[in-house]
């Protein structure tokens, strides 16, 4: 699907706001509410919008730490990367999970609330997944940057 500078404008105010109404959207993207509306659904139909979600502050529900593992596998082949995958899925302390080039195989964020807590995944869920043979963990001190919005490359009138 072809990205209009005016389908960039509508994904880009959805970034900042998911829950914006139809008008104030289409007031700032400079279409009619019918016409926006219809360029949302297409947006959502076609894949390019994947979902909608809140984004909850990790501090409120007691997961404040980031922790990131590098992990390695005993072996490479595509069935022991299939069964690691569908494994590591399954891990509800997992937020993101990577594969990489270079010296580990995958990288993960994993959200804890602290670092007894990190120890606990790690015995029991971490090193348990199929295939791992080496595991580095490395915990994040502060977060900088958290964004959630692609850069779209739009400017906005309303920033």
């Amino acid at each position: 699907m072809k990205l209009d500078p005016v389908d960039l404008a509508i994904l880009d105010a959805l970034q900042r706001e998911g829950r914006i109404a139809n008008v104030r959207l289409a007031a700032q993207v400079h279409l009619s509410e019918s016409a926006c509306l219809r360029r949302t659904r297409m947006l959502e139909e076609a894949g390019v919008i994947a979902r909608y979600a809140a984004v909850v502050d990790p501090r409120a529900v007691g997961l404040p730490d980031n922790v990131f593992v590098s992990i390695a596998l005993q072996r490479q082949d595509q069935t022991d990367l299939d069964t690691f995958e569908r494994a590591v899925c399954d891990v509800p302390e997992v937020m993101e999970c990577y594969l990489m080039t270079g010296e580990f195989d995958y990288l993960l964020r994993v959200v804890v609330a602290d670092a007894s807590d990190y120890e606990r995944v790690h015995r029991s869920r971490l090193t348990r997944l199929p295939g791992v043979a080496r595991v580095q963990s490395s915990f994040a001190l502060r977060v900088v940057q958290d964004a959630v919005a692609l850069p779209l490359g739009v400017e906005s009138e309303s920033r």
